[in-house]
């Protein structure tokens, strides 16, 4: 599939790191580091602006990278970015840390999957077929 791009950030397009890989790298398009705080949350720019074809979706995903070893993670993962988006991609991260953080340019920020999906009808109904598990929601099935 193609997807048309925008790039206005002097970085390289996403791309993927691997032949097996679902997400591609987002970088920020910054020109100076910025500083995210305990706690704090920005939204950090891409320079990218792309158009999907209908019935797909990008999905902002934080790297395990940074979320592991830095507590950086995006807030609203995934960020769902629909097919009639035209804006630049930005990604809303937040330092889940004890310690500062400090994005550079051109940093790989976020990962980027494009998904296929469907769209649906609703069928209202009275009452839903009997399933094994039923209503059970929460830890229904146990803690361990």
């Amino acid at each position: 599939m193609e997807v048309r791009v925008i790039n206005k950030s002097g970085n390289a397009l996403p791309g993927y790191e691997t032949t097996s890989s679902a997400g591609m790298d987002l970088r920020a398009d910054i020109t100076e580091a910025i500083v995210l705080k305990p706690m704090e949350r920005r939204l950090i720019p891409t320079g990218l602006f792309i158009e999907l074809p209908d019935g797909y979706e990008a999905q902002i995903r934080p790297r395990s990278g940074l979320a592991y070893k830095f507590g950086i993670t995006v807030l609203n993962s995934p960020g769902t970015i629909d097919a009639d988006y035209r804006g630049e991609l930005k990604v809303l991260l937040v330092n889940l840390s004890t310690e500062e953080f400090k994005v550079q340019p051109s940093d790989r920020i976020a990962q980027m999957v494009v998904a296929k999906h469907e769209t649906v009808e609703w069928d209202e109904a009275q009452e839903l077929n009997e399933t094994v598990r039923g209503a059970g929601g929460y830890g229904h099935t146990g803690v361990k």
